[in-house]
């Protein structure tokens, strides 16, 4: 298992920016695939980005393509999620996650989560 602490949420106008960090703490964080989840207020938990172990693997959901980036610092222990151009649909409270495989779309494929942090985007 590994521990994860999400932090970096906050309120930001439209079009603005924010970054994500997940530290994480335990033996064997290297070997994990990370990902970022989402849920609104009523909604699903959504998909958000996957990044490999060693960081040579990232896929993004379509709404946020080209808008968001996953990082990863091994030495640090830490997953990033670089959010621009936010938008008011992308408020959410912000997970993050650990999975076995190497990278992930399926929230139910992580087995350990952060307890999250949340993102408001004004209009």
């Amino acid at each position: 298992q590994v521990q994860l602490v999400e932090s970096g949420g906050g309120l930001v106008q439209a079009g603005g920016s924010l970054r994500l960090s997940c530290a994480a703490s335990g033996r064997t964080y290297s070997n994990f695939g990370m990902g970022w989840f989402r849920q609104a207020p009523g909604k699903e938990r959504e998909f958000v980005a996957t990044i490999s172990w060693n960081g040579g693997s990232t896929y993004y959901a379509d709404s946020v393509k080209g808008r968001f980036t996953i990082s990863r610092d091994k030495a640090e222990k830490t997953v990033y999620l670089e959010m621009n151009s936010l938008k008011p649909e992308d408020t959410a409270v912000y997970y993050c996650a650990a999975s076995e495989l190497t990278t992930s779309v399926r929230w139910y494929e992580y087995h350990s989560w952060g307890q999250g942090t949340q993102v408001t985007v004004s209009s």
